[in-house]
């Protein structure tokens, strides 16, 4: 289920500049977060994203991205905040609960509208 929603590049970028290499770096660190940020988002929404992401229009395939990239790019900041720089993380991390409950708020109302006719 890996990858599905968001790549990892978008979710590193996300993490900001100061962003851990150990963890930035490593494929199976992110791939498990990608695995519980998917799997969240959709018991979250109460819609299996992951089977039916071909029927998704654009959109819903774009605001998916960015609610799982924020997911995984707060986890990447929480897991060493010491590279940052005064406040950096804090408010990278207040960005992307932004842009994740945004996100889920579409998710959640929306379900049935997101998917292509």
């Amino acid at each position: 289920m890996s990858w599905k929603l968001c790549t990892s590049g978008a979710a590193v970028y996300k993490a900001g500049e100061h962003v851990n290499s150990t963890v930035s770096g490593s494929g199976t660190i992110l791939a498990k977060w990608s695995d519980e940020a998917e799997g969240n988002i959709c018991f979250e929404t109460n819609t299996n994203w992951i089977d039916n992401y071909s029927a998704l229009s654009t959109e819903a395939k774009a605001i998916l991205s960015d609610v799982c990239s924020s997911k995984i790019a707060k986890r990447i900041i929480a897991y060493d905040t010491t590279g940052y720089l005064s406040r950096e993380s804090d408010m990278l991390m207040n960005m992307n609960d932004d842009i994740e409950n945004k996100g889920l708020q579409i998710l959640k109302g929306k379900a049935d509208k997101l998917k292509t006719p």
